[in-house]
């Protein structure tokens, strides 16, 4: 019976004919066959669909869901057959306007369901006519590249998925030095306005850290999807224009050539190639360093004996007991750990020690390692049993549910504890290299406010959070922890006597 009246469903729909053609390079609600319009092949589609069990973002299902209920189901059937009917289907979220729109479509619209396997997708970007801002491409000559996903937790949890992309040459995208490799993040579990991220890589800026990525805000259509409000960020990697340091060769023995350049990250996620190095006593997986290196990423049995050692070295004299020894500094560059240090401070990032830690050495043994790019700052002003602003009055090392590396043993040394102190007030002093920062988040969320209000729609579990709530939650969040730490920090940093 059932089959039957699927059957005769079908053949009047056929007769009826109604047609949603995609406007604007954007795909009609129903739109199930990937076609650009919503007919009666769509519907034969989605009855497959519903019988075979398909679930919401099994794979990419958002065409499927018809009613928008985060279900696939009969009743999207029924919205697509009255739709079909009497050409009434609401219009599918699509991007506001506000801002540039990146459109890419992978060979035959595949799915990007992988972070090891890249997929070719044809792209280009729509400065839709905002002053600053360059289109390159078009529908008719799209240009190619490379994309497949990007993250760990974030790729895992979120409906938003993070991505990373290589174009097939080198482009300069949305003002950004011309390159290949960027990175699409989402920043899903960004509920402050998107302004982790935006702070962090500002305050690095201003700092004065030897690179911090650039980022821009743009509105991403997937394979005719709307998909929302992304950030294409530069990947980093060795390069003149990023980490500036000598690129090293995959697989080196020549003793001469190991000593760098080197890019390394203390990583939470164990990658085939990464390093570990017991850091402290205790049987914890915690008490151990992972070493991921990404420049050179394949290592030789000597690439591996030299940076292992040299992480071993460093953590050996972190760890003497004789805090006024200064040895450890040999290994460390500590200008650049004081201020990446204080960039986390100020934006209360957690995991700043705890993955997503980037170092990088110049080639000479002699060479120290350099503390940074920043990057992934999710974790910031997430501490646990939050209550209000002043849950942020104490040090992001003294918070041990990341069992942060290095730094709390590191904070122990006078000398350290002067260096930071000295980089602060003179951070402070200049009001952050003349940085307002209640100007500049009131910039940032003008600048993505539209855009922010059609991720919402498109992902319906953002329709609750308020953008301008969000932002002054952060505004008292970072005054609140600048206050604290210049009651900390703001105090001469004289030379001790006892040090030697």
């Amino acid at each position: 019976m059932k089959v039957r009246l699927t059957i005769l469903i079908l053949c009047l729909l056929g007769a009826i004919g109604f047609h949603l053609y995609a406007q604007g390079g954007l795909r009609p609600r129903g739109d199930v066959n990937c076609d650009w319009s919503t007919d009666i092949n769509d519907l034969t589609a989605l009855i497959d669909s519903v019988m075979r069990g398909v679930e919401y973002d099994q794979l990419y299902t958002y065409a499927i869901d018809i009613n928008d209920d985060h279900a696939i189901d009969i009743q999207d059937i029924t919205m697509l057959i009255d739709g079909l009917q009497y050409g009434d289907l609401p219009p599918m979220p699509t991007f506001s306007g506000t801002l540039p729109v990146l459109y890419i479509n992978t060979n035959d619209h595949l799915d990007i369901v992988s972070k090891e396997e890249y997929l070719h997708a044809d792209w280009w970007l729509d400065a839709m006519g905002i002053d600053g801002y360059t289109s390159i491409g078009s529908s008719t000559n799209p240009l190619g590249m490379q994309i497949k996903g990007h993250g760990n937790y974030t790729w895992i949890v979120f409906p938003e998925k993070p991505y990373r992309i290589k174009l097939d040459t080198k482009q300069s995208l949305m003002g950004m030095k011309s390159n290949k490799h960027f990175c699409l993040l989402p920043h899903a579990d960004d509920l402050y306005a998107k302004l982790k991220n935006t702070m962090g890589f500002e305050l690095s800026r201003r700092i004065g850290l030897s690179y911090t990525p650039a980022q821009a805000p743009v509105e991403v259509v997937l394979n005719g999807q709307y998909i929302g409000l992304y950030f294409l960020t530069e990947k980093i990697r060795v390069d003149k224009n990023r980490v500036n340091i000598e690129e090293q060769d995959d697989g080196e023995t020549n003793w001469n050539n190991i000593t760098g350049g080197w890019l390394i990250e203390i990583d939470n996620y164990f990658e085939d190639n990464t390093i570990k190095i017991k850091e402290r006593d205790g049987g914890n997986w915690y008490d151990w360093l992972w070493i991921t290196p990404h420049s050179p990423e394949n290592l030789s049995s000597q690439q591996q004996s030299y940076i292992k050692q040299f992480i071993e070295k460093a953590n050996a004299a972190i760890y003497t007991p004789n805090k006024l020894n200064t040895e450890w500094e040999k290994y460390i560059d500590i200008d650049s750990l004081a201020c990446f240090y204080i960039v986390a401070e100020i934006i209360d990032n957690l995991e700043c020690f705890y993955g997503s830690c980037y170092m990088h050495k110049h080639k000479g043994d002699s060479m120290k390692l350099i503390f940074g790019p920043v990057w992934d700052m999710g974790q910031s002003f997430e501490r646990i049993n939050l209550t209000d602003a002043t849950s942020f009055h104490y040090f992001i090392y003294q918070d041990e549910y990341f069992h942060s590396h290095w730094i709390k043993e590191i904070a122990k040394f006078p000398h350290f504890q002067r260096v930071v102190n000295s980089h602060w007030q003179e951070f402070y002093a200049s009001g952050f290299n003349g940085l307002d920062i209640d100007k500049m988040i009131d910039d940032h969320v003008a600048a993505i406010r539209s855009a922010w209000s059609c991720h919402a729609v498109r992902w319906r579990y953002w329709d609750w959070l308020n953008i301008d709530y969000a932002a002054a939650q952060y505004k008292s969040y970072i005054h609140s922890k600048i206050d604290w730490l210049q009651s900390q920090w703001g105090f001469d940093p004289s030379v001790d006597p006892n040090e030697h």
